[in-house]
């Protein structure tokens, strides 16, 4: 199958290897070209817009950092619209908003294609692994065409509803794992204000029903002060105010994710945006 990727990130690089080792021809575009450069010797085609991604492709992939650059990409003088795409399926793995999905869909239906709103949860070692949960917004038919290739990405992955409905369950799932950062983040405060033996504890909490995503896979990062960004701070500060803002147009206040996003702000004020979402203990711990 002639797939194309564009947005080579710390999860998009690993998606695409997955694609060419599972024999897929694969077109690739990434703003700086020199993220694709691995994925080039490893078989895939550089491509240097996305609208020649598309016209290369039968079905494109989008996982970029914010919804501004989901709009350029689809949108965009060389987006993935400026070029006819009937008979094209369109998937965007990016977490973006449900109204945008929304608009991709409307706009693939209106000019002969489809198009899914498919947001991962994993992070890094998700991608790596080949053991995200996909979450997809759009029609059965499509679903099923692509279901194929969520097998070879991905672990868990069901279709939600319809267009943008993805985008609602990437929200939940971010509101739930701002409770668990925060938490798994007090929880290593306090073991060491008690001078408790850390790692005997973290053993003694995954035994149980404090057991979490976030404890098992962070803190070992955090207690080898490895703040690489599995999934980057202002990127998860991205998630919750989209989370927030659809909240609010449901008239639901969530006050521990609003206390969560402010937390991450700071932590993104003291020049830590780059960092991964578990540098928030720095708001506590120095790096060393």
């Amino acid at each position: 199958m002639k797939i194309g990727f564009i947005g080579t990130g710390v999860m998009g690089k690993s998606i695409v290897k997955h694609f060419l080792t599972a024999g897929h021809e694969v077109a690739v575009y990434n703003r700086t070209k020199s993220k694709t450069d691995e994925l080039v010797e490893k078989g895939a085609t550089w491509q240097e817009t996305p609208a020649k991604v598309t016209n290369a492709s039968e079905i494109i992939f989008s996982m970029v950092g914010y919804p501004s650059d989901v709009e350029e990409i689809y949108y965009g003088t060389d987006g993935i619209f400026s070029i006819d795409v009937a008979g094209k399926t369109l998937i965007d793995l990016t977490t973006s908003t449900p109204t945008l999905a929304e608009k991709i869909y409307q706009t693939a239906k209106e000019n002969g294609a489809a198009a899914m709103d498919a947001p991962v949860s994993g992070g890094d070692l998700g991608a790596q692994n080949a053991t995200l949960t996909i979450m997809v917004g759009g029609d059965q038919a499509t679903y099923d065409q692509v279901v194929p290739l969520f097998e070879i990405m991905g672990k868990s992955y069901s279709l939600q509803g319809a267009a943008g409905s993805g985008q609602h369950t990437k929200m939940a799932n971010q509101i739930m794992i701002a409770g668990t950062m925060t938490g798994m983040t007090e929880m290593l405060v306090y073991a060491k204000a008690a001078n408790l033996d850390v790692p005997k504890v973290l053993e003694t909490l995954g035994g149980g029903a404090a057991q979490n995503w976030s404890m098992t896979n962070y803190t070992p990062r955090i207690l080898k002060a490895d703040y690489s960004p599995g999934f980057f701070v202002k990127h998860f500060i991205k998630d919750l105010k989209i989370a927030l803002d659809e909240a609010e147009k449901m008239q639901l206040d969530l006050p521990a994710t609003k206390l969560a996003t402010e937390l991450y702000e700071r932590l993104a004020d003291q020049g830590f945006e780059n960092d991964g979402t578990q540098a928030l203990i720095k708001l506590w711990w120095s790096e060393s």
